[in-house]
């Protein structure tokens, strides 16, 4: 498996090649690939190409060597539910296949199955999110749900692409995103490589950006959403969306199915992944 190093965009686009399952669940939690549905389409790649490695050292017994392994890939990102999802999807695959045979090309398909998915249903979402935006505004935009954070074109940035595609956008501004710079590093980068007009912000000025009056939406993705409707994404949003309200600036999140999680009941129970301080020092 070939994956983008998303840490060292822009300056470098340098793809590294994962060998085995520890190696991309590695990856996710290093955050050399980042973005809920993405970190969720790399894992069933990851079991595709396990399960083969499992087979060819124990014919016998790869099913339960490999499920094993799973756990690794689950405990890389707990916040991110599609990467459950993905496991969900690609366990059940495992258990219905007889245990003498070669389970990769099954699983690989799957693995394609999920991913072709999720690139349609971007494309759908930019599409819904598009119509809800009625006339010419300016956006902003926190952290990164585009083509990197996705199967392909994004969550919130398909939103931006489609909205942007039929006239609705005048203007992106993108928050910088602290700690680690994804709307500088991955955001400005996707909308200025497709020549949208975008401005980089750093994440304090955007209610005073919204204050100036030519904002009318906020739109972000998620990581995991709640059965009542409560919502994760990346540390920030909370404050955009007190902000907004303030201004009446609407909101929107952008996200997949593979996204709600039914069986937390609300957001406090979402688990937030905290990652260590040298990120921000």
């Amino acid at each position: 498996m070939l994956l983008l190093d998303q840490r060292l965009l822009p300056q470098q686009e340098v793809y590294l090649a994962l060998t085995d399952l520890e190696d991309v669940s590695n990856a996710i939690r290093n955050m050399v690939v980042r973005g809920a549905p993405a970190i969720g389409i790399a894992a069933a790649y990851a079991v595709a190409m396990e399960a083969k490695i499992c087979f060819a050292s124990c014919p016998n017994t790869w099913v339960e060597q490999l499920l094993t392994k799973l756990d690794l890939l689950a405990k890389a990102r707990p916040t991110a539910v599609n990467l459950m999802w993905s496991l969900d999807i690609m366990r059940a695959v495992i258990r219905k296949l007889p245990a003498n045979v070669d389970p990769s090309p099954v699983l690989t398909a799957e693995a394609c199955a999920v991913h072709l998915k999720d690139a349609t249903a971007n494309r759908n979402m930019g599409a819904f999110g598009a119509d809800l935006i009625s006339k010419p505004t300016a956006v902003i935009t926190h952290c990164n749900a585009g083509a990197l954070a996705t199967g392909g074109y994004g969550t919130a940035l398909g939103v931006i692409r489609s909205a942007y595609a039929a006239g609705n956008i005048t203007q992106v501004y993108a928050d910088e995103t602290r700690p680690w710079l994804q709307g500088s590093r991955l955001t400005a980068w996707e909308l200025l490589r497709d020549n949208i007009p975008t401005t980089l912000m750093a994440d304090a000025a955007a209610a005073f950006r919204m204050a100036r009056g030519d904002v009318g939406w906020v739109i972000v993705g998620a990581d995991r959403i709640a059965a009542n409707g409560d919502f994760a994404n990346k540390i920030g949003t909370y404050q955009l969306a007190v902000t907004a309200r303030h201004h009446g600036v609407k909101f929107m999140v952008a996200a997949p199915m593979s996204t709600i999680d039914v069986q937390t009941p609300n957001g406090n129970l979402i688990p937030i992944e905290e990652r260590g301080s040298q990120e921000l020092l």
